[in-house]
């Protein structure tokens, strides 16, 4: 089995590019078994616009060719149809073309076997669909592409984790799409993900829909038919899960120690606790792939992108992650 770890650039137009070149010449991820999915030729440009603080460096373009070493970055090609004519901070066409197709290639290596996971660099959405390939995001594409099923976001710092029922859908859709057998699933992916991780007995709260979890069914009644039971099956099966739990203290809870991870309803729901106390050291993951995938946990933040600004934390962490999981 091999231990490299393949790095998509997500949105060329982005801060992708900057926080790969940082990530991988700073600290111990210089010369580690990495190979980045993108343009060459821009990564090359990004260099010679000296704002990533980071010393020339030789990209070579081959899989077959790479060096695992100090102050080198190796590239798996993936080039855009017009390098030069790339705009920074713009939603364009060609860039949403090439997060897909690194992505895409990224996948088929990974189900090849040819690399052992995946870490990826954020992607506009926007220009996802502009570019004709109409995903979600990263969660619901990559689903696609291996034939999952049974999958949930994960979000993952040291002291919280938050696996989600849903992600990119509007509330409306959530609400009149919530049922039980969808959070007995994410409960069963959350327990075999922490498995995996090195948690011997998971610890699960599950976070309300309502208002102090509804209160007994005063603010709501989608704990005592939907969430309640389902819970109640998941602790037959022989799984440690607790609540529904208010979800105005459960991710607190979790923070402090007394669970290994919550299970959030939806997509703000879970973000906003986490990017708050790990806004800068957040990985998103996607359980229950054949692979493992982690991301940066942010977005491309187009208002900063090729100046330099960006911080790489999230997207070293991420891949020091997929390194470290796929060890396991």
């Amino acid at each position: 089995m091999t231990n490299i770890i393949a790095v998509t650039m997500g949105d060329p137009a982005g801060i992708g590019p900057e926080i790969i070149i940082k990530s991988l010449t700073e600290g111990e991820l210089s010369g580690a078994p990495v190979v980045v999915i993108g343009c060459a030729q821009l990564l090359r440009r990004i260099l010679a616009m000296k704002i990533t603080g980071c010393a020339e460096l030789n990209v070579i373009n081959e899989v077959s060719q790479a060096r695992f070493a100090a102050g080198v970055i190796n590239v798996l090609d993936e080039p855009l149809s017009d390098p030069e004519g790339l705009q920074p901070g713009r939603v364009q066409v060609q860039a949403g073309d090439l997060a897909y197709r690194c992505v895409k290639r990224a996948t088929a290596l990974a189900l090849a076997g040819e690399v052992s996971a995946i870490a990826t660099a954020p992607l506009n959405k926007e220009a996802l669909h502009l570019a004709g390939h109409h995903y979600p995001g990263h969660t619901e594409l990559l689903a696609q592409l291996t034939h999952s099923k049974d999958y949930a976001m994960v979000l993952y710092t040291d002291k919280l984790k938050v696996i989600h029922i849903t992600t990119h859908i509007s509330l409306r859709k959530f609400l009149d799409t919530l049922s039980q057998e969808r959070v007995e699933t994410v409960i069963a992916v959350a327990d075999t993900f922490l498995r995996r991780v090195g948690f011997a007995q998971p610890r699960i709260a599950v976070a309300g829909v309502n208002p102090h979890a509804g209160e007994n069914g005063l603010f709501g009644d989608e704990e005592i038919r939907i969430l309640m039971p389902a819970i109640e099956n998941m602790k037959s099966r022989g799984l440690k899960v607790t609540g529904p739990c208010p979800p105005d203290t459960v991710f607190m809870q979790c923070h402090e120690g007394m669970y290994d991870m919550v299970v959030a309803m939806y997509h703000d729901q879970g973000h906003i606790p986490l990017k708050l106390l790990g806004f800068y050291d957040g990985v998103n993951i996607t359980a229950g792939l054949p692979f493992i995938r982690t991301s940066a946990d942010h977005g491309t933040a187009f208002d900063i992108a090729w100046t330099g600004k960006a911080k790489s934390e999230s997207m070293a962490i991420s891949i020091q992650l997929a390194m470290e999981i796929a060890r396991e």
